[in-house]
């Protein structure tokens, strides 16, 4: 079976020892001395599953095989791009506590089989990988791997960025300040209980697929938000940040951690049936800069034109009139509500449940982040939104769901704004949380919490602001399947 495999896609090339290896072929039998190399490659599978496959070539003459491996490990070395040390971090708590295993059984032998020097670190307690990596000599290594789910990636992300604006200079603090791109890449093993950021930058959650994408180098800049409270750094986000439904969903939750998994089904239930709506106001700038729109139907895919134009067009409005002067410069848009949920997505935040995401033609490295407002609206309207996610119609296309565009954005509560504006008037503090349709009900509780790639914030009021492809993945984003790449072709052969 004839079969073609890009140098990029070879993992490693190694002699044969044929004592092992069974002449399955009367003919080789009958040979003097055969001898042999494999060739070991990525084999893509269905759903963007990678697979480690080998083929084993024969020859008669010894010198001729020798070249042959000589040439294919010289080909291999001008694959720059590949890691050769790598600091690993085991999550051997998270999801169904495999992380340990996984590494082991199915990533540690593909490393060894690529050459690759692994420093692996367990570890022990909340915050211990972020820590650790303020500590490390960090230039000693190519890629950083977290094995566990997003909130592993979220404390390797954490400490990756912090120790860059660290060793530059740069206060996390101050809300306005550039930050200094992340150039070393992070790899995603995943093993814990969600994989979003797995699934919306690979295409599947699957430890093998992730180590072989590590293995040839792949690289896939992310978008990164920063948030600040009164000019405090709180978190990074690179896929969502949710106030009302899915800040709540997550804070009930957290008190179920006993029920595994399940707690989320529980959880989002008994939120739905509340159905709390939260009084705010919400300042934007759009991203102008930005080629796309949230409803344009564009997925991000591999070597996607849109974020690569988005980051060109980005990069010239900063040299024109730099940063401090834009930021003052760009209008800020205003809106007022009641909001059942307000979502901000830098990526679609797809996943099994969710195929497409909370926000289909988000783009991971555009520069900009999509604010989904979802208005105070009926039960049945907003389970009407929810099952939209599942399917393949347009969630945006409600009366009561707005959909923007941004680059920055900052919220205030209701009751922040009461207390803000007259603090002497304690009635309001204290009776803000009855709803004003129904004063002697309890149905619209004053704040929600924010849900911050899947961990509480202490505060309502939040100032959000995206940073261009500010670190970068093991990984090549979601490679169009062939039935996307016929529609495509078709149509640019109609454009022709």
């Amino acid at each position: 079976e004839d079969c073609f495999v890009p140098t990029s896609e070879i993992i490693a090339v190694e002699e044969t020892d044929l004592n092992k290896k069974q002449r399955n072929s009367g003919k080789w039998q009958k040979m003097a001395k055969p001898h042999a190399f494999t060739v070991y490659y990525v084999k893509k599978a269905r759903n963007h599953r990678w697979r480690c496959s080998d083929v084993t070539f024969w020859c008669v003459d010894e010198q001729l095989c020798n070249q042959w491996i000589q040439a294919l490990k010289e080909l291999l070395e001008l694959q720059k791009a590949r890691p050769k040390h790598l600091l690993v971090y085991i999550n051997p708590y998270g999801g169904k506590r495999q992380g340990k295993r996984i590494y082991e059984q199915k990533v540690a032998p593909l490393f060894s089989l690529a050459s690759i020097a692994t420093d692996v670190f367990i570890t022990e307690r909340a915050n211990h990988a972020k820590d650790n990596l303020f500590e490390v000599n960090i230039n000693k290594y190519d890629g950083v791997v977290c094995v566990g789910g997003d909130g592993m990636f979220s404390e390797v992300m954490h400490g990756l960025i912090g120790r860059m604006q660290k060793d530059s200079g740069i206060d996390q603090n101050n809300p306005k300040a550039p930050l200094v791109q992340c150039n070393i890449r992070i790899g995603i093993i995943p093993a814990g209980s969600t994989d979003c950021i797995c699934y919306s930058t690979v295409g599947i959650s699957d430890p093998v697929t992730s180590a072989l994408h590590i293995i040839i180098g792949d690289s896939q800049p992310l978008d990164v938000s920063s948030v600040h409270h009164n000019n405090t750094f709180l978190k990074y986000t690179v896929s969502l940040l949710g106030y009302g439904f899915y800040g709540d969903v997550l804070k009930d939750s957290e008190k179920k951690r006993w029920m595994g998994p399940m707690r989320y089904d529980y959880s989002g239930i008994k939120t739905f049936l509340s159905h709390h709506c939260y009084e705010g106001t919400i300042y934007f700038q759009p991203a102008k800069h930005t080629l796309g729109s949230p409803r344009d139907k564009d997925s991000c895919r591999t070597g996607c034109h849109i974020c690569r134009q988005s980051e060109q067009q980005l990069a010239e409005q900063h040299k024109k009139c730099g940063l401090k002067h834009e930021e003052d410069e760009e209008e800020w848009k205003v809106i007022k509500g009641k909001f059942l949920a307000i979502n901000a997505v830098n990526m679609s935040c797809a996943c099994p449940r969710s195929p497409k995401g909370l926000s289909p033609s988000a783009h991971l490295a555009d520069g900009s982040s999509d604010l989904i407002l979802v208005r105070k609206c009926s039960r049945f309207d907003f389970l009407r939104y929810l099952i939209r996610h599942t399917n393949q119609d347009d969630q945006f296309d409600f009366s009561f769901v707005d959909v923007y565009r941004v680059k920055s954005f900052q919220f205030t509560s209701k009751l922040l704004e009461d207390n803000e504006s007259d603090v002497t008037d304690i009635g309001k503090k204290h009776f803000g949380q009855f709803c004003r349709d129904h004063p002697a009900c309890c149905c619209s509780i004053a704040n929600s919490t924010w849900n911050c790639d899947g961990e509480t914030l202490n505060s309502s009021a939040i100032e959000v602001r995206v940073h261009c492809q500010l670190m970068k993945l093991f990984a090549r984003g979601i490679e169009e399947n062939c039935k996307e790449a016929t529609s495509n072709q078709s149509r640019a052969e109609q454009l022709l």
